[in-house]
């Protein structure tokens, strides 16, 4: 078993937010999903406080090493996911995490207590990677912002926050020490990294919203780096991810400091990756795969 800030695993790989869809899954496969879920937790994708219907396409595009997408968070809105999608997510045999994300402290309040009572949620993602429109800045790049952000919504819930932090920073350190002061669980990292491709005919920007992020094995050494770094600054669990395709990758991400790592990508190739990478994980750590 691995314990993530109070939530009980049985096994150190979770999904990355947006990159498995349950719900879906389900839908096509059945309650064998259920029965061979890929993961020890499940990360919702992000939601927000209104509805969003995502970006204009085209929305992603394939990349050496990876992929850039631009979805645009589309999701239902706080009342959507409440009525349509937590008592389906409610059923999966692992943790429940919510990712949610705001523009104001407000719209983070406002996510957090309507779902803080909810038996079904184990803990929450906090998405900081968004504009703050009291302040004009980034929340998730700015060590002041993220503390006070944080320090807002701990009082809202006793339930485990994770800051996700982004890797658009020339540190992330001071971030993930400004998210512990304020009373963070745990940080996961990285997010996506700043891509804008083009197209290979025209020269324009391919993507309908001009720029995106990049994901995949080509993020891997940045994102490595990265957890290394804040695991040596911060005394709460990090949960790694970028890149990883492997079990090798994932214990690379271990040995630089995190307690956990997430599969993205390459669940969009094989959606039982995760199942694969945790299996790998455990024969390269014959005394077991968890903690």
């Amino acid at each position: 078993m691995t314990g993530l800030c109070g939530i009980e695993l049985s096994g150190p790989v979770l999904n990355a937010s947006g990159t498995f869809d349950a719900i879906a899954a389900r839908r096509a496969f059945g309650d064998e999903v259920l029965e061979r879920f890929p993961f020890s937790a499940f990360v919702s994708k992000t939601i927000t406080s209104a509805p969003r219907p995502g970006n204009s396409p085209p929305r992603l595009f394939e990349s050496a090493g990876g992929m850039v997408n631009s979805i645009g968070l589309p999701n239902k809105g706080l009342a959507g996911f409440l009525a349509d999608d937590l008592p389906q997510l409610g059923e999966l045999p692992v943790p429940l995490i919510v990712s949610v994300m705001g523009t104001s402290r407000e719209q983070f309040a406002e996510l957090v207590a309507g779902l803080a009572e909810r038996e079904q949620v184990a803990g929450f993602e906090l998405n900081v990677s968004c504009p703050n429109v009291e302040s004009g800045l980034i929340v998730g790049e700015q060590p002041s912002e993220t503390e006070a952000l944080v320090e807002s919504l701990r009082a809202l819930t006793p339930k485990p926050l994770i800051v996700k932090l982004t890797p658009n920073v020339a540190d992330p350190a001071p971030i993930a020490e400004a998210a512990e002061r304020g009373g963070a669980d745990a940080v996961s990292m990285i997010n996506t990294l700043k891509a804008a491709p083009a197209d290979p005919l025209s020269g324009l920007p391919w993507l309908g919203a001009g720029s995106g992020g990049l994901s995949g094995p080509s993020v891997r050494a940045v994102a490595l780096h990265g957890v290394r770094r804040v695991a040596g600054a911060v005394s709460i669990p990090v949960i790694g991810m970028g890149g990883i395709e492997t079990g090798r990758d994932a214990a690379e991400f271990l040995a630089a400091g995190a307690l956990a790592i997430a599969v993205g990508t390459a669940s969009f190739r094989d959606p039982m990756a995760g199942e694969r990478i945790a299996r790998e994980l455990a024969e390269l750590r014959p005394e077991g795969a968890t903690e």
